[in-house]
């Protein structure tokens, strides 16, 4: 069965066509960056703009790569949770409208289960249930155990930021250039990580032990980097600032990370969203002999619609449907936590 994936949630304008939930025939992207590049973020009101004027041709030339014309599409699959509301509603509705014209079922999908899945499309095999999911972007830090393809269990998340976020608001503070984890990334590994040794949170005991905090160490990184200088004498390179932060940001994830799976008894992890391209973190999980982490390839690992279209697939073949009046949700309860001491 052939499936067309519409992914709109944040600043990618993404179509693809995936046959039978893992063999991708298209997966087109169109990427925003230019236009968010001057204000080092994504602004949602461009965000959706753009998503208006592009979601036709992308979705057209999704199909022409895959040689298919609107017939041959046996279902739709959209995200329409969670993400910039303007931006999902733009893929909702073409989506909807596209399972309308055609008489086909439409599939509304869970944007971060979309990514857990990710690493199972093409010719990667199908981890088995349970296993841990990580999933780290720009808008969320999840620890789960995952037990089907879209039923998962929320260990540990953020109090506060995104570990994706952190990146971008360290890179747009020192103008390092947008997207902020990928040229941090860069960055780092021509910089000397030890150079400063930025704060952990307290967030390893009880409670908050599979849980993750990123406000400490972007205020560390932005305003209070000098008192956290190895060398108080050494020059300070941005190359060693984007190294050290970003050592620091990746120990915050995995230390809560390792406590779920020394704790679960789980040893296989599955890792998607965007900030599971990053270098550092697949280079410090390849060094667990006792874990087998998996990554989607790279090209699977920012929004795409090939991840939509491919767990839309598994909800279709058990008989999932959703309704022309599906609504668009920019949260998903569960996903972040408070700050401990906060009023709910």
């Amino acid at each position: 069965m052939k499936v067309l994936g519409i992914e709109t949630s944040c600043d990618e304008c993404a179509a693809a066509v995936v046959e039978d939930g893992k063999k991708v025939l298209s997966n087109i992207v169109a990427t925003q960056i230019p236009f968010h590049a001057p204000f080092n973020g994504v602004v949602p009101e461009i965000a959706s703009r753009k998503h208006t004027e592009w979601i036709y041709d992308v979705v057209k030339e999704a199909l022409n790569k895959a040689s298919l014309g609107p017939r041959d599409i046996d279902a739709v699959a959209v995200t329409n949770r969670p993400g910039l509301l303007g931006s999902l509603l733009v893929g909702l509705s073409f989506a909807k409208a596209f399972a309308w014209a055609r008489n086909i079922p439409l599939i509304a999908v869970d944007h971060m289960m979309a990514h857990l899945y990710a690493s199972q499309l093409a010719d990667h095999d199908s981890p088995a249930y349970p296993f841990l999911g990580l999933l780290v972007s720009g808008g969320h830090s999840i620890i789960c155990r995952a037990d089907a393809f879209d039923n998962i269990t929320v260990l540990g998340t953020t109090i506060d930021d995104a570990v994706g976020e952190a990146f971008d608001k360290v890179a747009k503070h020192y103008n390092f250039g947008y997207p902020g984890g990928a040229v941090i990334d860069r960055m780092a590994h021509n910089g000397d990580s030890g150079a400063f040794r930025f704060p952990m949170p307290n967030l390893h005991k009880g409670e908050h032990r599979y849980d993750v905090s990123y406000s400490g160490l972007k205020n560390a990184a932005i305003n209070q980097f000098e008192q956290f200088r190895v060398k108080k004498d050494a020059e300070i390179k941005p190359e060693d600032i984007a190294a050290s932060f970003q050592k620091t940001a990746v120990e915050i994830l995995l230390r809560a990370l390792f406590n779920a799976a020394a704790d679960s008894g789980l040893s296989t992890i599955v890792a998607g969203g965007g900030v599971a391209a990053n270098s550092y973190l697949r280079a410090r999980l390849a060094e667990r002999q006792d874990i087998r982490c998996i990554f989607p390839p790279p090209e699977f690992c920012g929004d795409n619609g090939a991840m939509i279209a491919g767990i839309g697939f598994h909800h279709l073949i058990r008989g999932d449907r959703s309704p022309l009046s599906v609504i668009a949700s920019a949260r998903v309860e569960g996903f972040k936590k408070k700050y401990p001491g906060s009023r709910q």
